[in-house]
C-alpha cells in the first residue's frame, strides 16, 4: 500500500476544482447569490462643541412629564432640544418595517419613532437627508445584560440606515457608568455634575407630577381638573428649569395651582400596581395599551413606578458587588480582589448618593404637597425576594419585580397587581411566567395578572384586566365596609364629614392601613372627627343618613 502524503499544491488543486464545480452546479441550478459586504456598526461622529449652537438634540422614551421636563433642563444647560412624542403604532410600523426580525416590542418603539420623526422632517418639512444628519442628533441610554438593551444603539443605526438615514448620530449614555462616560475630550455633550444634576432634578420632578396625578385624578369632582392643572404645572417646573431658577417657589406656586382641584375620596376604587419591564411599564402610549388611563377609566386608582426607585436600584447594585468582592480574598493581586480601588471609600459614596437622592425628592414633594410618599427601601426589596430570586440577576428589573409583588401583598399597599412585559422580552417573560407562579401561590390573597404587549390585541389584553379587576373591586369595598363597620359610621356619614373638613382637600392624605383610598379615610377619622364635630356641634348619631 502507497503511504505517500498529498502535496500541498495538490491539495490546493483539489480545493480550486471543487470551489469550480460547486459554482457550475450553482449556476445550472440558479441558486447563485450576489455578493454581499457584511454590516457593521461604525463609531458614531461625535457632537463636537463647534456643531453645539446648530444640533438639535432628540430624545424621548419615559413619561410625558419626564421628557418634558428633561428638556426644560438640558435647555438651560445650553442646548437646543427638542423631546420626541410617546410612541404609538405608527411608531410600531416604522420600527418593524427597518429593524430587525424578532426585536423586543421596546426596540420596535423606541426605534421607530426616532425614524417616524425623522421622516417627519424629510417629507413633511421638506428638510434634506443631509441636513437632518449635519443638525439633528439623538441620545439614547444604553447597558450592558443578557437581553437586546445591550443592542439597542446598533439597532438604531442599522434601521436608520435602511430608512435613508445613513451616518445619523445617536449618542449612548450608559447608565452605570455615572461621570465616565466617552463622549470625547472635544465633545459638546459635556456629561459634567452640572449636566447631571440637572438630569437628576428633572427626573425628581417627573415623578412628583405623575405621583401626584395618578394620586388626584381618580377622585376629581370636575373631569378633567387634574390634568389641566399638570400641564400648567409642568409649564411652571420647566420654565424654572430652563431658566435655572431655584425650584422652590416654582413648586410652590404649583401647590396653589393643585389646591383648587375639588375631590371625594369616598368613592370606593380598587388600587392597582403597574410593574414589570421597565420601559412597558413607563410608556403611557400604545406600547402597553395605554393602560394607566384604562385602569383609571374602569374605576381603578392606579400606582406607577418612579423612575428615582431605578436609580435608587442602580445604587444598590453597586453598593451590593462591592460588598460582595470585598469577601473575594485572592481573587487578583488586591487584598480583597479590588487592586487600585477603595471599597471603603466606593460604599461611603454610594451610601451619599443613596441619602442626597432621597433628600432631594422629599424636599420637592413636600415643598409641592406631596405627602406621605415613601421611596422605596432597597434592601429590604433585596431581602424579601431573594429566596426565590438571586440577587445576582440582573435581567430586566432583577430581584425588583418579584420583590414589589411580596410588598404590595404583605403590606397591602394595593388591591391588585398588573405585571407588563413586552413582547420578546425574556428576562422579564422569565420573572412574570415562572417566578411569580410561585408567589402567588405562597401569598394566595395577592391579585396578579401578567400581560404581554405586542402592539396588537389590545381587546384581548382590556378583556383580561377587565375580569382580574372585578376581583380587585371586591377586595377594596370589603376593606371599606370593614373600615365603616370598625368606625360606627355610614357612608352617607361618612360623605358629609368629607364635604366639610380637610378630607376634601386635594393633598390631604390618610394614614396607610389599607390598600383602598377610600376605606383609609374612614381610618383617618381617628385624627380629624373629634375636631370636627366639636366645631359643628355635632354627634356622630345626630349626622342626617
Amino acid at each position: 500500500m502507497s503511504t505517500t502524503k498529498e502535496t500541498p499544491a495538490a491539495k490546493d488543486s483539489l480545493k480550486n476544482e471543487l470551489l469550480r464545480y460547486q459554482e457550475e452546479q450553482a449556476l445550472a441550478l440558479g441558486l447563485q447569490q450576489e455578493q454581499k459586504a457584511q454590516w457593521f456598526d461604525p463609531v458614531p461622529r461625535q457632537f463636537l462643541a463647534k456643531d453645539k449652537a446648530s444640533t438639535t438634540i432628540l430624545f424621548g422614551g419615559l413619561t410625558m412629564a419626564h421628557d418634558y421636563l428633561v428638556e426644560g433642563a438640558l435647555a438651560g444647560l445650553g442646548y437646543t432640544v427638542r423631546h420626541m412624542d410617546c410612541p404609538d403604532n405608527e411608531s410600531l410600523r416604522f420600527g418593524k418595517e427597518f429593524g430587525n426580525r424578532g426585536q423586543c416590542n421596546p426596540t420596535y418603539f423606541t426605534v421607530g419613532n426616532l425614524i417616524k420623526y425623522l421622516t417627519h422632517l424629510r417629507d413633511v418639512e421638506g428638510k434634506s437627508k443631509e441636513e437632518i444628519v449635519r443638525n439633528y442628533l439623538f441620545v439614547t441610554s444604553g447597558s450592558c445584560g443578557p437581553c437586546r438593551f445591550g443592542t439597542y444603539v446598533t439597532e438604531y443605526r442599522k434601521a436608520l440606515r435602511d430608512a435613508g438615514f445613513d451616518g445619523f448620530r445617536v449618542l449612548l449614555f450608559q447608565q452605570q457608568s455615572g461621570l465616565k462616560q466617552a463622549t470625547g475630550g472635544e465633545s459638546a455633550l459635556k456629561l459634567d455634575s452640572s449636566f447631571f444634576i440637572s438630569f437628576v432634578k428633572a427626573f425628581l420632578l417627573g415623578d412628583i407630577l405623575n405621583a401626584l396625578a395618578y394620586r388626584i385624578r381618580p377622585y376629581e369632582v370636575e373631569a378633567g381638573a387634574t390634568d389641566a392643572v399638570m400641564e400648567r404645572c409642568k409649564k411652571i417646573l420647566y420654565d424654572a428649569l430652563r431658566d435655572r431658577k431655584w425650584l422652590i417657589p416654582a413648586l410652590i406656586k404649583c401647590r396653589k395651582e393643585l389646591e383648587s382641584i375639588q375631590v371625594d375620596r369616598t368613592r370606593v376604587k380598587p388600587k392597582v400596581s403597574i410593574i414589570g419591564e421597565f420601559w412597558a411599564m413607563t410608556t403611557e402610549g400604545d406600547g402597553n395599551y395605554q393602560l394607566q388611563r384604562f385602569l383609571e377609566k374602569e374605576g381603578a386608582e392606579v400606582d406607577v413606578q418612579s423612575l428615582t426607585a431605578w436609580v435608587l436600584y442602580l445604587i444598590w447594585e453597586g453598593r451590593y458587588d462591592t460588598m460582595k468582592r470585598m469577601k473575594l480574598r485572592g481573587e487578583d493581586a488586591g487584598r480583597y480582589g479590588l487592586e487600585g480601588k477603595n471599597p471603603v471609600k466606593r460604599l461611603r459614596m454610594l451610601w451619599v448618593a443613596d441619602r442626597v437622592l432621597r433628600v432631594m425628592f422629599q424636599t420637592y414633594a413636600k415643598a409641592i404637597g406631596l405627602h406621605d410618599y415613601h421611596l422605596p427601601d432597597m434592601d429590604e426589596v433585596a431581602r424579601v425576594a431573594h429566596d426565590h430570586y438571586n440577587n445576582h440577576l440582573r435581567g430586566g428589573e432583577g430581584h425588583m419585580e418579584v420583590g414589589k409583588l411580596i410588598l404590595n401583598v404583605k403590606k397591602r399597599k394595593v388591591n391588585m397587581t398588573i405585571s407588563v412585559k413586552p413582547f420578546g422580552c425574556m428576562p422579564s417573560s422569565g420573572v412574570s411566567d415562572g417566578v411569580q407562579s410561585l408567589i402567588t401561590e405562597k401569598y394566595p390573597d395577592a391579585i396578579f395578572l401578567p400581560i404581554e404587549t405586542t402592539g396588537d390585541g389590545a381587546i384581548n389584553v382590556y378583556s383580561r384586566v377587565q375580569m382580574m379587576l372585578f376581583k380587585a373591586k371586591q377586595a377594596a369595598q370589603k376593606e371599606f365596609d370593614e373600615a365603616l363597620a370598625k368606625k360606627g359610621v355610614t357612608a352617607n356619614q361618612l360623605r358629609r364629614l368629607m364635604q366639610r373638613s380637610s378630607f376634601a382637600h386635594p393633598l390631604q392624605t390618610s394614614p396607610h392601613v389599607v390598600a383602598c383610598t377610600a376605606a383609609n379615610a374612614v381610618y383617618g377619622l381617628n385624627k380629624y372627627n373629634g375636631f370636627f364635630f366639636r366645631r359643628n356641634n355635632m354627634v356622630m348619631e345626630e349626622v342626617p343618613q
